[in-house]
């Protein structure tokens, strides 16, 4: 049985093309980036599958940069009928992003 529960960390590294233009002077890690990593989590770590996702919440509170370290942590929704996970995005103890996202039915 997969975990309710985990957590994994990663840092995008200076080099990686998401960096190129977003922005010259002072780079962040675009919002898409972010996830992307917390989707691959959830799927390595969790099994969550899906061919499609939604994305019902999602808040940026702080911008992540370059070669810094951020940890994932994921939480499965129970009593769901559909797959469903919580997710927040810190570095150190400071919140970066958090939200919500579920698998959605091929139509």
């Amino acid at each position: 049985m997969k975990p309710d529960t985990t957590t994994t960390t990663f840092t995008i590294s200076a080099d990686h093309p998401c960096f190129v233009g977003h922005f010259p002077g002072h780079p962040i890690v675009p919002g898409v980036v972010v996830l992307d990593r917390v989707q691959s989590a959830a799927e390595s770590l969790m099994g969550f599958s899906a061919q499609r996702t939604s994305w019902p919440q999602v808040k940026f509170l702080r911008p992540l940069g370059p070669g810094e370290e951020a940890r994932i942590d994921l939480f499965r929704e129970t009593g769901s009928a559909t797959p469903r996970l919580r997710f927040k995005v810190h570095r150190g103890e400071e919140l970066l992003a958090a939200g919500e996202f579920a698998a959605v039915d091929a139509e």
